[in-house]
C-alpha cells in the first residue's frame, strides 16, 4: 500500500480511478442537511506542514523543531498555518502496559517536551497512526488501542491527531473511526482527527458525524496528472463539507518541484476554491521566494478560509476548460477559471453562469490586482495548466 516517496503514507494513486468513481456518485448519498458531531476545531480548514511529502520516514526531533522556527520565520505562521505534524515513522513499539512507545533514538526528549517546544511558537503538534494492526511501515498501529492512545496524545499535548487506514483487512472503516473519535472526546483534550481511509466506503457520508476532515481519494503525488485528477475529482462532494468538517483532497505537494509555476498556483488556487485543508509538504527551511509567496499569499488563504464555510464546485465545463465557484461571506464569489489543455487560450467568464450581477468588480487574487468593472462578462488568457483565480463582486 506504499506509494513513491511523495506520496503519503495511505492508498497508492494507482486506487485512485475506483475511488473517484465513488466521488461522482456522492451526490447520489448526500443527506437532505448535514449532521455534523460537534467540534471545538477546525471551524475553518486546518493550516499546517506534515512531514511526509518531502521527508518520508526520515523525521526526528531536530528536523521538527526546525520545521516549526520555519514555519515562524518565514512568515507562514502569521499567513495563518499552525499545524506542525509528525506523518509515519515516529513510533516504535508498545510498553509492557501497551503505551506507544516514541523512537527513543529519533525523539530523545520525547513527544511531551517536543510538543512543549512547538507550543512555545504558538503552534500546533501533530501526530500519525494507524487504525489497523500496523502503521504503512509496519510500526505499532492503534487497532484495540484506541482510548489508550488518546489519553497518551492528550497527556503529551497533542493537537491534532492524523488517523490512517493500513492493515485494517476486515474493518469496518466506520465503526473503527467512531472508535477513534469516542476515544478522542474521552481523552479531554481538543484534537483535530483527521479521517485517512482513501475515500473507502464514501466517508463523505459519515464523516461530518465522525472527524473534522476525511481524505476523499487515494494519494497524492508532485505531478500535475495526479494533482488534477484528484483536485477536479472533488466536484459533487460539496454539499457534505461545512465548518468543522471538511472534504481533504490531500496535502500540498507546493515548493517539491516536480510541477512548474502554472501547475503549483492552480494546485493552490482549486484547493481554496475547494475549502481544503492546507498542510504544506515541503521543505520550509530552505523556500525559494516564489514557493513562499504562493503559500502565504493572504488573498488566497482568506478564500480556504472564508467564515461560511461553503466549498466550491464546477460551474461550467468545455472539454479541458473549467470554471469553479465558491460564495463568500462578504457577498462576493471566488472564482477560478483552469485551463487543463495543453496550450495558453482565451476564456471567457459568463457573469449570470455564476449568478454574479451584469456589472461586476474583478480582482485578481493570485496577483494581487484590480481589475476594474466588467459588463457581462469577462475575458482573459489563460496559460496551459494554469488558472486565473477572481474575486467577483458588486
Amino acid at each position: 500500500m506504499r506509494g513513491a516517496m511523495t506520496s503519503s503514507p495511505c492508498l497508492s494513486l494507482r486506487a485512485l480511478p475506483a475511488v473517484l468513481v465513488l466521488l461522482n456518485a456522492g451526490a447520489l448519498f448526500a443527506p437532505s442537511s448535514l449532521s455534523q458531531a460537534s467540534s471545538s476545531v477546525a471551524q475553518t480548514p486546518p493550516m499546517g506542514w506534515n512531514s511526509w511529502n518531502k521527508f518520508a520516514c526520515n523525521v526526528s526531533d531536530k528536523l521538527i523543531r526546525e520545521m516549526a522556527d520555519a514555519m515562524v520565520s518565514s512568515g507562514m505562521q502569521a499567513a495563518g498555518y499552525q499545524y506542525v505534524n509528525i506523518d509515519d515513522c515516529w513510533q516504535v513499539s508498545r510498553d509492557p502496559q501497551g503505551a506507544i512507545v516514541a523512537d527513543p533514538q529519533r525523539f530523545p526528549s520525547g513527544m511531551k517536551v517536543l510538543a512543549d517546544y512547538v507550543h512555545s511558537k504558538g503552534l500546533k503538534l501533530g501526530l500519525y497512526t494507524d487504525a489497523g494492526t500496523g502503521t504503512c511501515e509496519k510500526r505499532p498501529g492503534s487497532l484495540n488501542h484506541e482510548v489508550q492512545d488518546a489519553k497518551t496524545y492528550a497527556s503529551w499535548g497533542i493537537d491534532y491527531v492524523k488517523i490512517d487506514w493500513c492493515n485494517s483487512e476486515g474493518l469496518d472503516p466506520e465503526v473503527q473511526y467512531a472508535k477513534f473519535r469516542d476515544a478522542l472526546a474521552e481523552s479531554g483534550r481538543p484534537m483535530v482527527f483527521s479521517i485517512c481511509n482513501w475515500g473507502v466506503k464514501a466517508p463523505w457520508r459519515w464523516g461530518p458525524k465522525t472527524g473534522n476532515l476525511w481524505r476523499t481519494t487515494g494519494d497524492i503525488s508532485d505531478s500535475y496528472d495526479s494533482m488534477s485528477l484528484i483536485g477536479f475529482g472533488q466536484n459533487g462532494l460539496e454539499k457534505f463539507a461545512g465548518p468543522g468538517h471538511w472534504n481533504d483532497p490531500d496535502m500540498l505537494e507546493v515548493g517539491n518541484g516536480h510541477m512548474n509555476r502554472e501547475e503549483y498556483r492552480t494546485h493552490m488556487a482549486l484547493w481554496a476554491l475547494l475549502a481544503a485543508p492546507l498542510l504544506a509538504g515541503n521543505d520550509l527551511r530552505n523556500m525559494p521566494a516564489e514557493t513562499k509567496e504562493l503559500l502565504t499569499n493572504s488573498e488566497v488563504i482568506a478564500v480556504d478560509q472564508d467564515g461560511k464555510g461553503i466549498q466550491g464546485h464546477r460551474f461550467w465545463q468545455e472539454g479541458p476548460l473549467e470554471i469553479w465557484a465558491r460564495p463568500l461571506a462578504d457577498g462576493s464569489k471566488a472564482v477560478g477559471l483552469f485551463n487543463r489543455s495543453e496550450s495558453a487560450i482565451q476564456m471567457t467568464l459568463e457573469f449570470k453562469v455564476i449568478g454574479a450581477p451584469e456589472a461586476a468588480k474583478l480582482r485578481d487574487l493570485l496577483d494581487h490586482k484590480d481589475l476594474g468593472t466588467a459588463q457581462g462578462s469577462y475575458t482573459t488568457k489563460v496559460p496551459k495548466h494554469g488558472v486565473v483565480l477572481l474575486k467577483v463582486s458588486k
